[in-house]
């Protein structure tokens, strides 16, 4: 495969000799933006890495590499929680010296954009959002940020140190000399809170890994971090009351798990820290895949689609990107009991054509990503 890449880029001659950093905001866990870093290093071999904080030393992905992090790494508990080291992130970010190379991309949903680069680098930002506590959530973070006997303080302070740190991530955002959305929908947040404007470039997945199964079993999906945006909460009261079966699959051993658990009902099954061929078991055999937040970008419900498995989605944000109603999925209108659960009586008297839900995961495919960055930095290079 890397041989592949590296034809590919011998054929853009203005990329022969650059040396190119990708920065991240942080590589704790394995999930969208982490699948897109790997996308990143697929395509440039010989990038070096720079991330707030590094937790993934045994992944395979990442052998070989070097890897720069900050001074938070070094900082028992902050170095574990990106909001509770809100106040450092910017200096650990500002404090990465790049003065070396060529390229700099940063694949970003929070702070890794606020380096600083030299006039002459080509700095790329691959926005998966802006971000999110800053901007367009701020007022749902307020009440969600899970510090836990510090909530109190923190809502009383929250106001002021956000406001002084979306000003800067507003000035940060000026950095970059061009803007890649991953999406629509993040393209025009990009435009409403940075003034910038974005070219999308779809992320993807490699959709011929991903083979037919059409036994499919009698039981719901959902598999995401379990935080209190992605809508575990949701599921749970809503499966609950329906009492139909459920698996939710999460590597997030946090208080919100443990109270959902808690609470929920013998048909709904939890399932923590299982491997990555088992949670594609459980993508091929389930009948439906749920898709309960308003998200920027994910690629798990392309990655539904890609096992021929349908998709039951929030009618918002990148849903409206990836699910096309009643040929690949359907949308509930509200996110509530009565609207989700409307959905899914309404999607058990459907039928879905296998061959046109895999047709749209299809579209996400890795060699039109890869076709589109490449050219895309070219035309940087060579203006």
């Amino acid at each position: 495969m890397q041989e592949k890449i590296k034809k590919l880029e011998n054929t853009l001659v203005p990329l022969e000799g650059k040396r190119v950093a990708i920065v991240c905001d942080w590589i704790k866990d394995w999930w969208g933006a982490e699948l897109v870093l790997s996308h990143l290093l697929e395509i440039f071999p010989k990038a070096d890495i720079f991330s707030s904080v590094f937790f993934q030393k045994n992944n395979p992905v990442f052998k070989w590499r070097k890897i720069t992090t900050s001074f938070i790494q070094k900082i028992p508990i902050l170095n574990k929680s990106h909001k509770l080291a809100l106040t450092l992130r910017p200096l650990a970010f500002e404090s990465f010296d790049l003065s070396e190379y060529d390229i700099v991309i940063s694949s970003t949903s929070a702070e890794s954009k606020w380096v600083i680069t030299k006039p002459e680098t080509l700095f790329i930002c691959y926005c998966h959002t802006p971000t999110r506590y800053f901007w367009s959530h701020f007022h749902e973070y307020l009440w969600m940020m899970e510090f836990w006997i510090l909530n109190f303080l923190w809502k009383t302070l929250a106001p002021k140190i956000i406001h002084n740190l979306r000003s800067w991530d507003f000035v940060a955002s000026q950095r970059p000399d061009f803007f890649i959305a991953n999406s629509i929908n993040t393209k025009n947040r990009i435009k409403k809170y940075y003034k910038r404007e974005a070219n999308v470039i779809y992320p993807w997945i490699e959709v011929e890994n991903f083979k037919l199964n059409t036994k499919k079993e009698n039981f719901y999906l959902y598999v995401w971090r379990c935080i209190p945006y992605k809508k575990f909460d949701l599921i749970v009261d809503s499966f609950n009351k329906n009492w139909k079966k459920v698996i939710l699959v999460t590597n997030t051993d946090n208080k919100l798990y443990r109270e959902l658990k808690w609470k929920s009902k013998e048909n709904i099954i939890w399932k923590l820290n299982i491997s990555r061929k088992k949670t594609r078991d459980l993508f091929t055999n389930a009948k439906a895949f749920l898709f309960p937040p308003e998200e920027d970008f994910w690629l798990v419900p392309i990655e539904a689609q890609a096992w021929w498995t349908p998709v039951i989605a929030y009618s918002s944000g990148w849903a409206l990107e990836t699910v096309i109603e009643w040929k690949t999925g359907i949308f509930f209108e509200e996110q509530t009991v009565e609207s989700f659960n409307q959905a899914i009586e309404k999607f058990e008297k459907l039928k879905f054509d296998s061959v046109e839900i895999r047709e749209q995961a299809e579209k996400f495919d890795k060699k039109n990503f890869q076709k589109k960055i490449l050219s895309f930095i070219e035309e940087k290079l060579l203006k």
